[in-house]
């Protein structure tokens, strides 16, 4: 045990000086040095907080407050990321919807990998997420995953998804639990501000349960982090939660209108705040027609009280 002790301090020891060194290569102007420096740091964040959530998850289910696991890691990781990359999310929710609106389905735009960062950033009290099935084994974040009581969905077996979002829905309704869900399935990377076409899941899942939707949208980001181009910078980033949608009396009928409805909303919102994040008003303009921009047309949206 003494030996294991040693050699994980050693390789601490190792990656927090790696960390050090390629900030002050950054700091010296070494291109990239930048991007290394965050992205390690970045990493050592995401473990330490996963670490941190499998035991968090364990003790709070023991005392019955097991709804609370992601929500208490989702700040461990937006604490940490702060200090070590000096990146957040501000969440501009002025009416306190999130906290307010329970159960609901939560949905928004999914741009990279930092976007763990904003849920910690944002993540309400007795929420979950739900992930594909092959992050059930990814040590440590698989772990805690499992524990906190993410809901995991099989992509290639249609049927086995179904049952999942059924089994969400009365979880959703009997225990008060909201979910957060990217309903364009994938992460867009983009450099502009757009969005991909929305999958039908979240909106499903919402009617199912005929629990309201809570559309979030985060301004475009690539000027802070951009992976494909080694973008990694310190900075701020807005968030905003717009008005709940109400899906009470809703089919599955009218899924194809309230899908698109909900992305013509968030398309509306992310111009305006990517404006906002980078200081350029009037800068982001819309592209009529142009591939994620398209405005769609659909049933009138019904806001929740």
């Amino acid at each position: 045990m003494a030996t294991i002790l040693a050699y994980i301090d050693y390789c601490l020891a190792v990656w927090v000086a790696a960390i050090v060194s390629a900030y002050l290569l950054s700091a010296v102007g070494v291109p990239k040095a930048d991007f290394a420096a965050r992205s390690l740091a970045s990493l050592l964040a995401l473990i330490t907080s996963s670490l941190y959530g499998v035991v968090a998850s364990v003790a709070l289910r023991l005392v019955g407050y097991g709804q609370l696991a992601q929500w208490t890691v989702a700040r461990s990781f937006k604490y940490s990321m702060r200090l070590a990359t000096g990146v957040t999310f501000d969440i501009e929710d002025p009416h306190g919807y999130l906290n307010k609106t329970r159960p609901a389905v939560i949905v928004g735009n999914h741009q990279t990998e930092l976007d763990v960062l904003m849920l910690g950033c944002m993540f309400p009290k007795y929420c979950s997420v739900t992930a594909k099935a092959s992050l059930k084994w990814v040590p440590f974040l698989g772990w805690f995953m499992s524990l906190s009581g993410s809901i995991f969905l099989h992509r290639t077996n249609s049927k086995d998804s179904r049952e999942k979002m059924r089994g969400a829905a009365d979880e959703i309704r009997n225990k008060r639990q909201s979910v957060y869900m990217f309903p364009e399935g994938t992460r867009s990377y983009a450099k502009m501000p757009s969005v991909l076409p929305f999958k039908k899941g979240a909106f499903h899942l919402a009617v199912q349960a005929q629990v309201p939707i809570i559309p979030v949208v985060v301004a475009n980001y690539s000027h802070i982090y951009y992976p494909k181009g080694f973008v990694f910078k310190s900075g701020r980033i807005p968030c905003k939660v717009l008005e709940p949608i109400s899906t009470e009396g809703l089919t599955a009928a009218d899924v194809d209108g309230l899908v698109r409805g909900t992305r013509e909303l968030m398309l509306k919102e992310l111009l305006t705040l990517t404006e906002k994040a980078r200081g350029q008003a009037g800068a982001v303009r819309e592209t009529p027609g142009a591939n994620g921009f398209a405005m769609s047309t659909g049933t009138e949206l019904r806001v929740a009280a």
